[in-house]
C-alpha cells in the first residue's frame, strides 16, 4: 500500500527515537530524501504527497542499516565539513566538529604567513582539513598524503568535486617511513594522526569502532605512536621556521606538547575546540 511522504518522515523519525534521540528527526529526513531523490526542501512541501512502494523499500533498507549501528554518513555517502560537502566511505574517518578546532589553527596561522604557502595534510583520510585550507586560502598549495591507496581514491574524488585540482595534489605516503625527497619542503603541515590508544580501542562505540577504519584510529599503545612518528620523518619536510599543526584526543596535549619540545620545536600554542577541550597544537621549527 503506498503511503505519503509525511507518514513515511514520522514513521522514520518514531523508529530511529531509541537510537538517535534529538537527532532522530534530522535523520529521518536524509534518509527519506536519499530514498526519493528529493531534497529536504521538496518533501516538506510534497508530505502530502504519495511515495513508491520502491521509495518506501529503500527507506526500510536504509533505517534497519542505520538501526544496525551504521553511521548516517556512510549511509549517505557524503557529510558536511568546514562548509564543504564531501564523499565519505568506509574507507576514511567521518569528519567531526572536533576536527574544527586543527583546521582553525592552521587557517588562522597561514593567513600570517607569506603566501603562496606550501601545505602538507598528513593521515589525511577524506582530504577534510588539506581541502578545507585550499577552499578557504586560494593562494594555498595543498598535498594530501595517506598510507591508504583507498582513502587516497576518496580524497582525489573531493579534490574534484571540489574543483581544486590545480592547487590541491595527493600522493600515498606512510609517516612511519622517512618522508620522500619528491614532496619537497612545507611551509606548513597539518595532521590528524591516530590516536586512540589500544585501550580505547576496545571501549569505543560500536558505530566508530564496527564501522570507521581502524587504521586511522589506532594509535598504537599509549596513542602517540604517529606523532613520533611524523616528529622523526617528516620534520625534514617542513622548512626552518615553519609550523607543525596536530590534532590530538582527550587529555593528550601535555604527552604532545612534550614530544614537540624534545624535538626542538617552539612557541608552542595549544588550540580549544568548541566544547572547551584541547584538542589541536602548533609549533614551530
Amino acid at each position: 500500500m503506498v503511503r505519503k511522504y509525511g507518514e513515511l518522515y514520522l514513521d522514520a523519525r518514531k523508529a530511529l527515537r531509541a537510537t538517535e534521540g534529538d537527532n532522530a528527526a534530522i535523520c529521518a529526513r536524509e534518509l527519506l530524501s536519499l530514498a526519493s531523490g528529493k531534497s529536504v526542501a521538496a518533501l516538506l512541501a510534497d508530505r502530502e504527497l504519495y511515495a513508491s512502494e520502491a521509495i518506501e523499500a529503500r527507506l526500510n533498507e536504509y533505517l534497519a542499516r542505520m538501526l544496525r549501528g551504521e553511521p548516517l554518513a556512510y549511509i549517505l555517502g557524503r557529510w558536511s565539513f568546514y562548509g564543504m560537502e564531501l564523499t565519505v566511505t568506509p574507507d576514511v574517518l567521518i569528519p567531526r566538529d572536533d576536527t574544527m578546532a586543527v583546521t582553525d589553527l592552521a587557517i588562522d596561522t597561514l593567513r600570517e604567513m607569506p603566501s603562496p604557502a606550501r601545505v602538507l595534510d598528513l593521515c589525511t583520510g577524506s582530504g577534510c582539513i588539506g581541502l578545507a585550507i585550499a577552499h578557504h586560502l586560494d593562494k594555498c598549495n595543498v598535498t594530501l598524503c595517506d598510507v591508504s591507496a583507498k582513502a587516497l581514491a576518496v580524497a582525489k574524488q573531493n579534490i574534484a568535486s571540489l574543483r581544486l585540482k590545480s592547487r590541491v595534489t595527493a600522493f600515498e605516503a606512510d609517516v612511519t617511513k622517512p618522508a620522500a625527497k619528491f614532496l619537497g619542503q612545507f611551509d606548513l603541515i597539518v595532521s590528524n594522526p591516530p590516536y586512540v590508544t589500544r585501550a580505547e580501542m576496545t571501549q569505543l562505540q560500536p558505530s566508530v569502532r564496527d564501522y570507521e577504519p581502524s587504521l586511522a584510529l589506532d594509535g598504537g599503545e599509549d596513542g602517540l605512536d604517529f606523532y613520533r612518528a611524523i616528529l622523526d620523518n617528516f620534520t625534514v619536510a617542513l622548512k626552518d621556521g615553519g609550523y607543525l599543526c596536530l590534532e590530538f584526543g582527550f587529555g593528550q596535549y601535555m604527552a604532545v606538547g612534550m614530544l614537540l619540545e624534545a624535538s626542538g620545536y617552539t612557541d608552542i600554542r595549544f588550540r580549544k575546540d568548541a566544547r572547551g577541550i584541547i584538542r589541536a597544537v602548533i609549533a614551530q621549527k
